[in-house]
């Protein structure tokens, strides 16, 4: 496949990944409110001094909606959980100011979680003593797709000075602890933004920790801007349908594992 090809790939499924992943969640939602709540109201009104258990029987029937409309696998836990939660905090009783305060600071952290279908996943320290291995013996460049708040790189920018590191971060707060905390390396670059929009050529080592969901669409842009012989090393996610050129096991509490792939290499 041509760099034509790819690019014309990486922009159907970009399109294909435009479509709000919102409507899904609370579909399921709704259909878990109604199918729980119109039958108490109607046949067994005592239920209603039970709260917490309409909320775990809601939250049971959102997620089982959730896996019928195909959402990722992470979003069924956050249907499980968010009806018992609403209920549990309310009865703490907090002030009226908590709530728009914890949407802010929800906001900062997280961001567009719903759009881009990844989490804020942290590397584990183990990691590093994963990733130095790979990197070549001579100065190289090394981009982490979604930087989080930057330790990886810190640690890797501090173990190898002769190279340059760069981080890339859309939500707000870890993006600013990020740039905090590794201003004083100067190999070191925190870059606020979509990975998306920056090419992956000139890079020798591309980390990603990210989800399933985008992992294809990585695949084509990676095939598409990658040099021949730069590595792209997914953490936990592997590339569907997709052989690794290998699979390391990182010796973290997690079990984690690195998918290591050449692209610009493997592309078909």
């Amino acid at each position: 496949m041509g760099a034509q090809q790819h690019r014309a790939a990486l922009g159907a499924l970009s399109r294909a990944e435009s479509r709000h992943p919102l409507l899904p969640a609370l579909a399921a939602q709704g259909i878990g409110i109604v199918a729980v709540g119109l039958p108490t109201l109607v046949f067994f009104p005592s239920l209603l001094q039970q709260a917490m258990l309409l909320a775990m029987l809601q939250g049971g029937i959102a997620a089982i909606m959730a896996r019928a409309l195909q959402a990722p696998s992470w979003w069924l836990v956050i249907h499980i959980v968010f009806m018992p939660l609403v209920v549990g905090v309310r009865a703490l009783d907090l002030p009226a100011w908590t709530w728009p305060t914890g949407l802010i600071l929800l906001l900062l952290v997280f961001w567009r979680t719903d759009r881009g279908q990844v989490p804020l996943y942290l590397s584990s320290r183990e990691c590093v003593e994963s990733v130095l291995p790979l990197l070549p013996s001579r100065p190289c460049r090394v981009i982490d797709l979604g930087c989080g708040d930057g330790a990886l790189l810190r640690r890797l920018a501090r173990a190898r000075p002769d190279s340059r590191f760069v981080g890339v971060e859309h939500a707000p707060l870890p993006w600013l602890w990020a740039w905090l905390a590794g201003r004083s390396l100067p190999n070191l670059k925190i870059v606020w933004g979509s990975f998306w929009s920056l090419p992956l050529d000139g890079y020798d080592l591309v980390y990603a920790y990210l989800s399933p969901a985008p992992m294809s669409r990585l695949w084509a842009k990676a095939t598409a801007e990658m040099s021949s012989g730069a590595l792209l090393v997914s953490n936990s996610f592997a590339v569907p349908e997709r052989m690794a050129d290998s699979r390391i096991a990182v010796s973290d509490r997690a079990m984690t594992y690195f998918y290591v792939y050449r692209p610009a290499d493997m592309a078909v």
